[in-house]
């Protein structure tokens, strides 16, 4: 069978399914169902969950931040020999001892409309609309321009690095392709030069003309073009002299924590 965990929230339930989706990938590729059971704010809907899980079986993880909530809860998972973990409840506790203060206990706080929820949005908006190169006057309006030959990850890391409210541009670099004057104009400090292994960056082109039904035999995965484009990628990012990040081994989070930490300095 299937291990059911069940990431059960008062609030929207992104922290919870987010933590257990960490832990479960350590068991790959052992399958686990994640089902979660969000704006669960009463004792009439926790005992309809215990009750289903008692009769399908599974594993309670919760973020329930009412005292009550959480305490009835393990209460009835205690009684039905459920097991159910507690993500939010130690942590808040240590907190209100280290600040010596009580929480606010108030179910949906990451999600309240604040001014960081705005500067987000208008981070991501930003970087849709400066994906690419659309449009190169972005370049001296962003925090952080990203440049790189195709399927260094430029996009996915312009929108990661929104979602930290960064203002981010992208520039791809084609060796066709007459380079924009504000690349030099701008800042170097904010500039981050994206570079890859050709053998990887081979592989994961070839995938890609796959995927669009193309032959993997097409200029765009040929080893001596893309040989040129990295060649040419180097001498821009010299010329240019901004910070030169590997992703050839990276995931998107590990690139985008050094890009924030070199920003930062």
């Amino acid at each position: 069978m299937v291990p059911v965990i069940y990431a059960v929230s008062d609030a929207a339930g992104d922290t919870g399914e987010a933590v257990v989706r960490a832990a479960a990938v350590q068991f790959y590729p052992q399958p686990v169902e994640i089902r979660r059971v969000p704006f669960l704010q009463d004792k009439q809907g926790i005992k309809r969950l215990v009750d289903e899980v008692a009769a399908g079986g599974g594993l309670i993880v919760f973020t329930l931040v009412v005292s009550e909530l959480r305490e009835y809860l393990l209460e009835l998972c205690e009684r039905r020999r459920i097991p159910a973990v507690d993500l939010l409840g130690p942590i808040v506790s240590a907190l209100e001892q280290a600040l010596n203060r009580s929480a606010l206990r108030e179910p949906g706080m990451n999600h309240k409309l604040d001014a960081d929820y705005f500067r987000k949005m208008e981070a991501v908006e930003f970087a849709v609309k400066y994906d690419d190169g659309r449009d190169f006057n972005g370049i001296l309006q962003a925090d952080i321009v990203l440049i790189g030959v195709s399927r260094t990850s430029k996009t996915p890391l312009s929108m990661y690095l929104a979602h930290k409210m960064f203002k981010v541009a992208n520039v791809p670099l084609v060796p066709e392709i007459s380079l924009p004057e504000q690349l030099f104009t701008a800042p170097s400090r904010k500039i981050v030069g994206l570079r890859i292994d050709p053998i990887k960056l081979n592989r994961i082109r070839s995938e890609r003309l796959k995927a669009l039904g193309l032959p993997g035999s097409a200029m765009y995965a040929n080893a001596e073009r893309i040989a040129r484009e990295l060649d040419y990628a180097d001498s821009v990012m010299k010329r240019i002299g901004c910070i030169v990040i590997d992703v050839s081994d990276k995931a998107v989070e590990e690139t985008a924590s050094l890009i924030i930490e070199a920003y930062g300095k």
